[in-house]
């Protein structure tokens, strides 16, 4: 997983966001909000979710690196990579 405190943080910043934005997603469907307006917050909320996703990605690739650059770990294929990229598409 994520062991840079700042990677953590900001991570778990962006899914506390997403989950704000998906509460008032729910709310205003509740309300009868206006499609388009619903679908935009909607968007946003997926792509709240995705730079969380992404950020978890580069961190554990940077981290994949220097292991295995230091010798305390093999690198990752490239179908591993490729597996984990997919993972968020």
């Amino acid at each position: 997983m994520i062991c840079d405190e700042e990677s953590i943080s900001a991570v778990l910043n962006r899914l506390r966001r997403a989950q704000g934005q998906l509460a008032g997603v729910i709310a205003m469907i509740e309300e009868g909000r206006d499609c388009k307006d619903v679908v935009t917050q909607l968007a946003a909320v997926a792509r709240a979710i995705d730079r969380a996703g992404f950020k978890i990605v580069a961190t554990h690739l940077k981290e994949c690196l220097n292991e295995a650059n230091a010798g305390r770990q093999a690198p990752m294929t490239e179908a591993e990579l490729e597996k984990l990229f997919l993972a968020l598409a």
